[in-house]
């Protein structure tokens, strides 16, 4: 996509699409796979049994106006965790504790940009690997935004850093409890298995992203001109004339971050905590914070408020992203969209139907942004289609991995990216043009490894 293509506002990009999926409601056929609850309890779809609706559901043209507010309810975990987050952000800057970290840091590593990015993308795509880790990255961002503009980098390089490395961690996820373990039940799978090879490929993969990543800042540095977003005022982040030092209020409040991240850790893995348990931790740490730092009840309450106010438009970008999915679920297409995807593959090769696998994954992780939910109405499908076909069922789930890990980095339907660029003020086109020639290096290294996992009999 050319740099002087001017795109509209990201909300206007979003009620287009949504025009899209509703005319695709009026055109499509519809229709629907049978479910079945398996033995975990879990619905799944039915491979094989896809029919046309016996009677068409028609939605009318104020299903575009109706359907945002249902899908802002419908993420309304995600949007609340977003205001609580952004709450939390602005009492800890208010304290002086984030730029005197900010200090320290650049102290220690301001001379090494690579180091930051390496570093940092290995370590976001490490978690969203072990345990899928995605929401919870949304506080670093602007920690990372500081960070970068003081090296003098921009917002995208901070925010590739974030979205890249979840991204890729998600694509080749060795353990990842959303969308390995949740796809491998579905195929019949030992849960965990064939988990060497999926290990072997992180190195490579999270290199491609550090690469692309690093090329691209050293060109910001170089020439500040070069930034995607430098003519975008909401893109502009000014690092302190000088940092604060690190007294013992802050560094009190720095070990009770510490403290909240390791709960964050220990809870999602060991009590299956999610949006609700984590926007509690970040509410009590807003709390602490804002009185320790002697921002006093009233001083506390005000930043917070402020914080949350600033990420109202986010949270709009959310309900817009999820409004476009329910649509055509409303409309009994998105089946439709499945069956008609998966069709091709059953008269390819066994290694052309893999990298298809993958193509598909791709397309339909637009559709159905959700990697679990991706997952129970793919997989169902995959499993038995790749049995046809020659591909196992193992290499079937790495092919959903890499559809779905990998295009969370662009589709505007994901929540999460939408959330974090948000918060950058990066608008989807400026992003599309950093992230689509990583897409598409990333399908490339994809296919190649599907092909070899098939010549090599993994199972």
């Amino acid at each position: 996509m050319p740099r002087a293509l001017r795109v509209p506002h990201t909300l206007v990009l979003l009620f287009a699409m949504m025009v899209l999926a509703l005319v695709g409601t009026w055109l499509l056929p519809q229709g629907s796979f049978q479910t079945t609850t398996n033995e975990h309890g879990r619905e799944v779809v039915v491979a094989g049994t896809y029919a046309r609706a016996e009677q068409r559901v028609w939605l009318p043209p104020t299903t575009l106006l109706t359907a945002v507010p249902r899908a802002l309810a419908a993420a309304q975990e995600v949007i609340f965790f977003i205001f609580l987050v952004g709450g939390a952000i602005a009492v800890l800057r208010a304290t002086g504790m984030i730029d005197a970290l900010l200090g320290w840091i650049l102290r220690h590593v301001g001379h090494s940009p690579g180091l930051l990015i390496g570093i940092g993308m290995t370590v976001f795509a490490a978690g969203s690997s072990a345990i899928g880790v995605a929401e919870e990255y949304i506080p670093f961002a602007a920690l990372l935004i500081a960070l970068c503009v003081a090296m003098r980098m921009d917002a995208v390089t901070a925010m590739g850093i974030m979205v890249c490395g979840y991204g890729i961690g998600y694509g080749v996820a060795a353990l990842n409890p959303f969308t390995v373990l949740i796809a491998q039940d579905v195929a019949g799978l030992p849960p965990t298995s064939g988990m060497g090879f999926r290990l072997a490929l992180f190195v490579p993969f999270v290199a491609i992203g550090i690469h692309h990543v690093y090329r691209y800042a050293q060109k910001v540095k170089a020439d500040p001109s070069a930034s995607l977003v430098a003519d975008v005022p909401g893109a502009q982040h000014a690092a302190p004339a000088e940092y604060p030092p690190m007294t013992g209020a802050r560094l009190a409040i720095l070990l009770a971050v510490f403290v909240v991240l390791g709960l964050m850790v220990w809870g999602i893995a060991a009590r299956g905590w999610y949006l609700i348990e984590l926007g509690a931790l970040f509410l009590g740490l807003a709390i602490f914070a804002g009185l320790a730092g002697g921002l006093g009840l009233d001083g506390s309450a005000r930043r917070f408020a402020e914080g949350a106010s600033e990420l109202a438009t986010t949270a709009l970008l959310i309900g817009f992203a999820r409004a476009i999915a329910l649509i055509l679920e409303d409309g009994q297409v998105l089946h439709t969209i499945v069956n008609g995807l998966a069709g091709p593959l059953q008269s390819a090769g066994a290694e052309v139907a893999a990298v298809g696998m993958l193509l598909i994954q791709t397309v339909l992780n637009f559709f159905i942004p959700s990697g679990s939910g991706q997952a129970y109405v793919t997989m169902p499908i995959m499993a038995p289609l790749g049995d046809l076909v020659g591909v196992s069922r193992q290499v079937a789930v790495l092919a959903f991995q890499f559809g779905d890990g990998f295009s969370n980095m662009i589709v505007p339907t994901n929540v999460v990216l939408m959330s974090i660029i948000g918060i950058a003020g990066i608008p989807y086109d400026r992003w599309f043009c950093f992230i689509f020639p990583l897409m598409v290096k990333l399908t490339l290294a994809a296919a190649v490894a599907l092909v070899v996992a098939v010549s090599i009999g993994w199972q």
